[in-house]
């Protein structure tokens, strides 16, 4: 069965606090690429946190913290430059999918995504033992010249499909979660099936504080964002 999968991330909850970030790495096999390469802009996590400030009353100056995972485009701009089809859009569950094995790292989906969600591996990390033993057995290592960037754990959504199958059943709103909505803290981060009415973030969809990053460049992105709420102590 064909699913529409988005995530909807409420900035009055989200902390800053990069719990996401560190769940993301840990279930991607993303490599932490140290100080040198991280001062070169070569970070490879596949999402990030981004600060800012806004003044309020009385030149008191408060943070709003925005994650940003890959948007998931529905007229994604990445796919139609991929010269070898590498970045594509998977119909069955509406995600912005990638096959690592078929980029040559030419780099034009990074270059053409208006968010800066795409990441470039240009080493070939390696993890000295034991540290090689927490890899996830569930997704491929990538190689050194490819593109990386979030896949809403697609190996998560492949599980769950599959669990949801054997007992002949739909999959459950909650059921299936990326590790960094399985993680958040404060649960500023929710993922469902927006085709699904009654699932959480169809629900939230409908929220007056719902918005899209850069939604005028129509791209109709599947991440949605709940404004933070302006008030005393907020």
């Amino acid at each position: 069965m064909k699913r529409r999968w988005a995530m909807v991330i409420d900035m009055d909850l989200c902390t800053g606090c990069g719990a996401c970030v560190a769940a993301c790495v840990a279930e991607n096999n993303t490599p932490t690429v140290g100080e040198s390469e991280a001062g070169k802009g070569r970070l490879m996590q596949w999402i990030r946190v981004v600060r800012y400030f806004r003044k309020e009353e009385h030149d008191e100056t408060r943070a709003i913290y925005v994650a940003t995972p890959c948007m998931h485009c529905e007229k994604a701009p990445c796919e139609i430059v991929c010269p070898v089809y590498a970045t594509y859009h998977d119909e069955d569950d509406h995600v912005n999918a990638m096959v690592y094995n078929r980029c040559i790292g030419t780099r034009y989906c990074g270059n053409n995504c208006p968010y800066s969600v795409r990441v470039f591996n240009w080493w070939d990390y390696k993890r000295e033992k034991p540290l090689d033993e927490q890899l996830n057995p569930d997704l491929t290592v990538r190689s050194r010249g490819v593109m990386e960037k979030c896949s809403y754990c697609i190996q998560r959504i492949r599980r769950g499909k599959e669990t949801a199958l054997k007992e002949d059943r739909p999959i459950r709103d909650g059921e299936v979660l990326p590790a960094c909505a399985q993680t958040c803290p404060p649960g500023a981060i929710r993922f469902g099936d927006l085709d699904d009415p009654e699932s959480a973030v169809s629900r939230m969809m409908k929220d007056p504080r719902r918005f899209r990053l850069m939604e005028h460049l129509g791209t109709e992105p599947s991440t949605v964002y709940l404004k933070k709420m302006r008030g005393p102590g907020r």
